[in-house]
This record gives structure tokens, sequence and C-alpha cells, in this order.
């Protein structure tokens, strides 16, 4: 079986930074996820972007890791909002209640 790959790219501006993922956000790869994310949270920026134009598939893991990280950045005094949800991980959102537990923005 071939290992599902997420590529992370990271924007810093000011008081944003937009973190662009691409591929799969499963239990194989939220670590390398998670680990972004709370590198940033010791100095936090005001907003943290998550960029979900090229994700292509989110499995429960990576639904609850992406609660998970929104909670720590509020707890770090920061936003981490998604944007470019594309439609099938909206439906799952809804599915599973979890859309009004994320920020989520039509455009970075």
């Amino acid at each position: 079986m071939e290992r599902p790959e997420l590529s992370i790219a990271v924007q810093r501006a000011p008081d944003e930074v937009v973190i662009q993922l691409a591929g799969e956000i499963d239990v194989l790869t939220v670590a390398e996820l998670s680990t972004v994310v709370n590198d940033l949270l010791p100095e936090p920026p005001t907003r943290i972007v998550l960029d979900m134009a090229g994700v292509t598939f989110c499995d429960s893991q990576g639904l609850g890791t992406l609660v998970v990280l929104s909670r720590k950045a509020q707890h770090a005094q920061s936003v981490l909002s998604l944007t470019n949800v594309g439609e099938f991980l909206m439906r799952v959102l809804d599915i599973t209640g979890l859309r009004s537990a994320l920020m989520i923005s039509s455009t970075a």
C-alpha cells in the first residue's frame, strides 16, 4: 500500500501565516500538520490560515486534529481558519457537526 502524502507549504506575513496543504490529511499525516501548527504557537501570529484547496481526503483523525489545532490556537490568542474548503470536506464537516467547531472563510 502506498503511503499517503501531505505537502505543506508555509507563507509568513507580519500578522498571518498561511499553510497551504495538498494531499491527504489522515492518520499517517496528521503528526506533520500538527508539528507545523504547534511550532507557530509559542509566538503566534494573529491568524493561522489552513488553505485546503489541495486537500483530496480527510479521515476522522484528520478532522479531530483540525479541531484540536483550532482550540490550541485559540488558547494561544490566535485564530485558526480554514479556507478553500472543497465540497467533499464541507459535506463531511456538515455530516459530523464539526462545521460549527471550525472557522471557515471563503478566501485566504
